[in-house]
């Protein structure tokens, strides 16, 4: 029979979980099986299985309070919703230092990264599991003791945009070239340079038979499940193109980008969460 996990164990998972944080950000290998190991040991006879959900749970954390997250835990909202958000702060503020790592690495542009086969990047959208934490949101609430959302802070770096939309336009032009489609692939265009935010959309492509599509693109260094923002404009433009808009989010950016996509109005694919309001006086 499951029990609830106490303040000491709870405290060194989080442990665990930010040494390990702070290998991946800092581009240093590491080995999970064996942290896990040592963790156990520390523990009151939790199962490798009970140890992997607590990290996934504090990948979910992290998320919400917009914190980078480890990649190979990927995100499981069903935690402690008291004791889990309020280790992971206390240790945040114990550990001043880990904010300055955090703004760095949001501020990092990588150069593109080099493939071979841009069709091989592709792959299928979170699935529904992975779906139950939020998916986008403009912009999403901030629970980091610090006050700051690096998810938000790297989603706002127009360099790292721009070479997100670079790698979404290598990609369309081989989707084409390999469709036989050369003339078409040659007349693609960088929307977001030649109109800018207020098209609704980044980039203009085509389909095989030479109709419109309609391209947004959102770029992160960090995994699958990273949370991304969209604006209103942009909500508007895919409820009124749906069947001709495409989101391409492009994830794992900084060394082995992979990307999918989500075909029609956001709001039917995405969990939207507001978190932000313009108040005025009444």
């Amino acid at each position: 029979m499951a029990y609830s996990w106490s303040e000491t164990e709870v405290e060194a998972a989080v442990e665990d979980y930010f040494n390990m944080l702070r290998l991946e950000l800092t581009g240093r290998k590491y080995n999970k099986a064996k942290h896990r190991r040592a963790l156990m040991e520390r523990l009151n006879g939790r199962s490798d299985g009970s140890v992997e959900l607590k990290h996934q749970n504090i990948s979910a954390v992290m998320i919400e309070m917009g914190i980078p997250y480890i990649d190979g835990y990927k995100p499981r909202s069903n935690y402690q919703r008291t004791l889990l958000p309020k280790m992971v702060a206390n240790y945040l503020t114990n550990n001043p230092e880990l904010q300055t790592l955090f703004q760095q690495d949001s501020d990092v542009v990588p150069s593109i990264p080099s493939v071979m086969d841009f069709l091989a990047a592709f792959e299928d959208p979170p699935n529904s599991e992975e779906k139950r934490t939020p998916v986008t949101a403009e912009p999403q609430a901030i629970y980091n003791p610090a006050g700051v959302n690096y998810l938000e802070r790297e989603a706002q770096n127009h360099f790292l945009g721009d070479a997100g939309e670079e790698f979404v336009i290598n990609y369309e032009k081989a989707r084409l070239i390999y469709a036989g489609k050369t003339a078409l692939a040659d007349r693609i265009e960088q929307i977001s340079f030649t109109i800018g935010p207020s098209a609704g959309f980044d980039i203009l492509s085509f389909e095989k038979n030479g109709t419109d599509r309609f391209i947004e693109a959102k770029t992160t260094k960090y995994g699958k499940n990273t949370p991304f923002f969209v604006t209103p404009n942009e909500l508007e433009f895919s409820r009124k193109n749906s069947d001709r808009y495409f989101l391409y989010r492009v994830f794992k950016f900084r060394a082995d980008p992979r990307m999918y996509t989500l075909h029609g109005h956001l709001q039917d694919q995405c969990k939207l969460k507001p978190s932000q309001f313009l108040a005025s006086p009444v």
